[in-house]
C-alpha cells in the first residue's frame, strides 16, 4: 500500500512520522552505516537520510557532506516521495521537475545525478527517502536500484525496531508502575525457579529483595515461608511459586510469612506457569493477597460460633426446663382454680343465706363485715375464673378451622350485652372482618377479653366507644380493637402483657391476667399483639394473624 496525495492522507502520514520520534533526534550508528553503504552501492560521494514533515526536510544523517534542515519547498525528495516509487534522474538539469530546484540551479548545490528510494512504513505511509546524488551525470544499473530499495527497507525496519523498543520500554515502565502501586504481591521466577521479580508489596511482606542467585531449595528458609497455620516451615515442593512452575497452576493456596522483627502475614496465593508463543517454559508467576485480617476475623467468628453453640445447648436445656415448668404451672393453676370453685361457691351461698335470713339481727358493724366478706369471695371467684381462662388458653387443644370473625364478634357482643348496657358502651365493627384460619373458641375468648377490657377501663368523662376493624396486608391480617378509654402509658405497653401486671393496681379493676391470656392465644395462632394509642385518646389493640 502507498499513500496518495490527499490532505487527509497527509495528516495521517505526518501523524505516523511523529510517532516514530525520529525528527531532531541524533541518528544512531546503524542508520549512519546504512546511508554510507547506500553511497557505496550507488558509487557516489554523497548520500542522505531525509525525513519530510509539514514544512521542512530533516537530513537525519548524511554521508559525504554536512547535513541540516531545509525548507520542504526547496527539497528535491519532497517532489515525488509520497508516490512511493523509486526516483532515478541521470541529469537533473534536463528534468522538468528538478531543473529549477535550488539544489540543482546552484542556489544550494549543483546536483546532476539524483536517485531516491522512498521510506515506506508497513501501513504504507512515506516518511521520507534514502537519497544518493552527485554533481556529475550518472546512470544506475537495475541491480543498484534494487540494492538501494533494499537499504530503504532496512532503514524502515530499524525505525520499527526503535519504535517497538520505545513502546516496550514504555510498557515496561507502565507495568512496573502498576506492580509497585497495587497491594497484591507479585513474585516471578525464571524457568529454573530462581526468583527474578518482587514487587513493592512482596518486598514489604518479606522484608527482602528478589535474589536471582538463590537456590530454589532455599526459598522457604530465606523468605520465611510457613504453612497456613504458621507452625511448620514449607518444604520446597510446597512453595506456591515452585508448585506453579512444576505443576502448571496453583489456586487459592494459603501460606504464612514469618520474618523475625516483622508482622506475621497470611497470604492467599494463585499462580501459573509462564510460556512463550511456542510453548517453551519461561518461568512462573504468583499473585499473593494479604488475608491476615480476614483470617483473624474468621478465627473470631469460629470462636464465637463455638461459644454460641455452647450457649445454644444451655439455652435449649433451659427452654426444655421452662416448658416443663410452664406446663406444671398451667396444670397447677387449672387444678387449684377448679378445686377452689366449689368451696367458694358454697361459701358465697352460705354468706348470701346469712345475709338474707339474719340481716335484721345484725348490727351495723356485723352487716358491714358480712358485706365485705361477700365482696371478697366474689372477687376471689372472678380471679379464679380468670386463672381458669388463662390455663385453658394454654392447655385446650388447638383446633384450627375457617372462622368468620363477624360471626365470632356477634356471639361476643351477645355475651357482653348486659355489661355494654351498664357501661353505656357503643360497639361497632366494619363490614370487612375477614374469615381466618384459627381456633373459634380461643378467638372468641380473645375478642371477649379485649372488648371487656375496653369497657372496664372506659374514660369517666366521655361515652364509651369501641370499634373493631380489619386491614389486609400481603401475608397477614391486622385486626384492630380501638377504644376511647383512659389509655395505657407508652412505657407500660409491653409490661402489661406480663402475668398479673396492672397499670394502676389501686383501681382494683382487674387482675392483670386478661392481656397475658390474649398474648397466649396469639402465640398459639402464630400471631402477634401490640398496643397503640388511639387518636384522640384511648388504646388500640393490634392483632396480627397470618393468612
Amino acid at each position: 500500500m502507498t499513500t496518495v496525495g490527499s490532505d487527509l492522507d497527509e495528516e495521517r502520514r505526518l501523524a505516523v512520522l511523529h510517532e516514530y520520534c525520529l525528527l531532531d533526534a541524533p541518528a544512531d550508528d546503524e542508520l549512519t552505516t546504512v546511508v554510507r553503504v547506500a553511497a557505496l552501492v550507488a558509487g557516489v560521494p554523497t548520500a542522505t537520510l531525509n525525513l519530510i514533515d509539514e514544512s521542512r526536510q530533516c537530513q537525519l544523517t548524511t554521508y559525504g557532506f554536512e547535513g541540516g534542515n531545509t525548507a520542504r519547498s526547496d527539497s528535491m525528495c519532497a517532489i515525488q516521495f509520497r508516490a512511493g516509487a523509486f526516483v532515478h534522474v541521470s541529469d537533473a538539469r534536463e528534468h522538468p521537475l528538478y531543473r529549477d530546484n535550488p539544489w540543482v540551479d546552484g542556489t544550494l548545490a549543483s546536483v546532476r545525478f539524483y536517485a531516491s528510494a522512498p521510506l515506506i512504513t508497513p501501513e504504507g505511509y512515506a516518511l521520507g527517502t534514502l537519497c544518493v546524488f552527485d554533481d556529475c551525470v550518472k546512470q544506475l544499473t537495475d541491480d543498484q536500484v534494487g540494492r538501494l530499495a533494499d537499504l530503504a527497507d532496512v532503514l524502515v525496519a530499524l525505525f520499527e525496531r526503535r519504535r517497538q523498543a520505545r513502546l516496550n520500554e514504555k510498557t515496561r515502565r507502565f507495568i512496573g508502575a502498576v506492580l509497585e502501586t497495587i497491594d497484591v504481591g507479585v513474585v516471578v521466577s525464571d524457568a529454573e525457579g530462581h526468583v527474578t521479580v518482587f514487587n513493592r508489596a512482596a518486598r514489604e511482606w518479606h522484608g527482602l529483595e528478589a535474589d536471582a542467585t538463590l537456590d530454589p531449595e532455599l526459598l522457604p528458609r530465606h523468605y520465611g515461608l510457613y504453612d497456613a497455620e504458621g507452625q511448620r516451615q514449607l518444604r520446597p515442593d510446597e512453595v506456591p511459586l515452585l508448585r506453579a512452575l512444576r505443576g502448571g497452576i496453583v489456586s487459592n493456596v494459603e501460606m504464612t510469612v514469618r520474618v523475625p522483627g516483622r508482622p506475621v502475614i497470611s497470604l492467599d496465593c494463585t499462580g501459573r506457569r509462564l510460556l512463550d508463543d511456542t510453548g517453551r517454559l519461561l518461568g512462573a508467576v504468583v499473585a499473593m493477597n494479604d488475608v491476615t485480617a480476614d483470617r483473624a476475623y474468621r478465627r473470631e467468628i469460629e470462636g464465637a460460633s463455638l461459644e454460641i453453640a455452647a450457649r445454644g445447648e444451655a439455652l435449649s436445656a433451659a427452654l426444655v426446663e421452662l416448658r416443663r415448668s410452664n406446663e406444671e404451672l398451667e396444670q397447677f393453676a387449672g387444678t387449684v382454680s377448679h378445686d377452689l370453685v366449689r368451696p367458694m361457691a358454697a361459701a358465697l351461698g352460705f354468706l348470701d343465706l346469712l345475709a338474707g335470713e339474719y340481716s335484721k339481727d345484725l348490727d351495723d358493724r356485723a352487716a358491714k363485715w358480712l358485706t365485705g366478706a361477700i365482696r371478697a369471695v366474689e372477687r376471689m371467684q372472678k380471679l379464679v375464673d380468670a386463672l381458669l381462662r388463662y390455663a385453658r388458653a394454654g392447655q385446650t387443644p388447638y383446633q384450627a378451622e375457617q372462622v368468620q370473625l363477624t360471626a365470632v364478634l356477634r356471639d361476643v357482643l351477645a355475651d357482653l350485652r348486659t355489661a355494654a348496657e351498664s357501661n353505656g358502651a357503643q360497639i361497632s365493627a366494619g363490614d370487612d372482618l375477614p374469615t381466618i384460619q384459627g381456633d373459634p373458641v380461643l378467638l372468641r375468648q380473645l375478642l371477649q377479653n379485649l372488648i371487656d377490657n375496653a369497657m372496664k377501663y372506659h374514660h369517666p368523662d366521655r361515652p364509651c366507644r369501641i370499634t373493631v376493624s380489619a386491614q389486609s396486608v400481603p401475608d397477614h391480617w391486622v385486626i384492630r380493637v380501638a377504644d376511647n378509654g383512659i389509655g395505657i402509658p407508652a412505657d407500660q405497653r409491653e409490661r402489661v402483657f406480663e402475668m398479673f401486671a396492672q397499670v394502676d393496681p389501686k383501681e382494683h379493676k382487674g387482675y392483670g391476667i386478661g392481656l397475658a391470656t390474649c398474648l397466649r392465644i396469639l402465640d398459639r395462632h402464630r400471631g402477634k399483639i401490640a398496643l397503640e394509642e388511639t387518636p384522640g385518646g384511648g388504646t388500640t389493640v393490634c392483632l396480627s394473624l397470618p393468612k
